[in-house]
């Protein structure tokens, strides 16, 4: 895709100039052909003409070689019209630039490292990028249809153009080296052809997909979905969880999306077997351990002190960027 771009700016700037040239060979031979010049003359022949410069001919003319002439100079004022308005509109449209700056972009998309992947711009899409870009997390938006709105309150810096069911829109995307993928694609077939052709192309990818019908969870799981979110469930759920613990809800959202050097909420690997107590995570480190994670994916959410770690475990902890680097290091 990204080459495709290259070779239409290439053939844009290019095809005047090789228009240029064929006319200078076609009006060469002909007089080669009609007026019996060598190379040379023939060449100067054709470049005062159609130059329109005026100097003398190299050999009085022949009535067919001037009926020739006049025909080659016919052209190339049809031809210098053409390369006018084809160049005018190019640049001062905007075509050029526009063309330029999605190059510039989809070249910087193949420097980036870590970086999510979401395919489609609706509410849901426009929402994880928002938190995303609040949390300084790169990402790259893929839409089909729609084109990138102006008046965003956020800046998206990578917006790509393109079908998220093609491997090559997702490689376009940088795919190999992202992070993770969020698929918020209304229908769930699509979303379900996102996630197999995601996990083909990198199987290490984190994919979170969106669901809308119950029965098209599971089979997003088995596709290679790590998550499936059903938004109108977890509204709903979130609805009735605020009248019961307002408090509580908001605290754990704002906990959830605002990340900032002096807060944050961190998944830590251990790398040891030892007690929670024997590591002292909280008099060491300042940082709040919240729940573990094992490797069968069980949670245990507030453990005590007696709680056994082991290596390959996570601890979901929370704290400053330097409390968080002082437990890894710990762990």
């Amino acid at each position: 895709m990204l080459q495709v771009k290259k070779l239409k700016l290439f053939y844009r700037l290019l095809l005047p100039v090789a228009m240029l040239i064929f006319t200078i060979i076609l009006g060469t031979a002909g007089y080669i052909v009609i007026e019996g010049f060598g190379f040379l003359e023939a060449l100067y022949m054709t470049v005062i003409t159609i130059s329109t410069v005026g100097f003398t001919e190299v050999r009085p003319l022949s009535e067919t070689g001037r009926v020739f002439t006049i025909i080659l100079i016919l052209v190339n004022l049809g031809l210098f019209t053409y390369y006018v308005t084809l160049l005018t509109r190019f640049f001062s449209d905007g075509e050029f630039t526009k063309l330029y700056k999605q190059i510039k972009m989809e070249n910087s998309i193949q420097q980036l490292h870590q970086h999510v992947i979401i395919c489609g711009f609706g509410r849901n899409g426009k929402e994880s990028a928002h938190i995303l870009h609040n949390n300084k997390i790169p990402f790259v938006v893929l839409e089909e249809k729609n084109e990138q709105e102006k008046d965003m309150d956020f800046d998206v810096p990578y917006f790509m153009k393109g079908d998220a069911t093609k491997d090559e829109v997702l490689l376009e995307a940088g795919i190999k080296n992202a992070r993770a993928l969020i698929t918020t694609l209304p229908v769930d077939a699509d979303n379900l052809f996102v996630v197999l052709t995601a996990k083909q192309l990198n199987p290490q990818i984190k994919v979170i997909s969106r669901a809308s019908q119950d029965s098209s969870v599971k089979k997003l799981k088995i596709a290679g979905a790590d998550n499936v979110i059903m938004p109108d469930k977890i509204g709903g759920a979130h609805m009735a969880t605020l009248v019961m613990l307002p408090d509580v809800v908001e605290m754990l959202s704002i906990m959830g999306t605002q990340n900032n050097p002096h807060f944050r909420v961190a998944e830590i690997h251990c790398n040891k077997n030892i007690s929670l107590g024997e590591l002292d995570l909280w008099s060491k480190t300042n940082c709040t351990l919240l729940g573990i994670k094992n490797p069968d994916n069980h949670y245990t959410i507030n453990p005590d002190a007696a709680y056994q770690l082991n290596a390959g475990e996570r601890l979901i902890v929370m704290g400053s960027d330097e409390q968080i680097e002082n437990a890894k290091k710990l762990l």
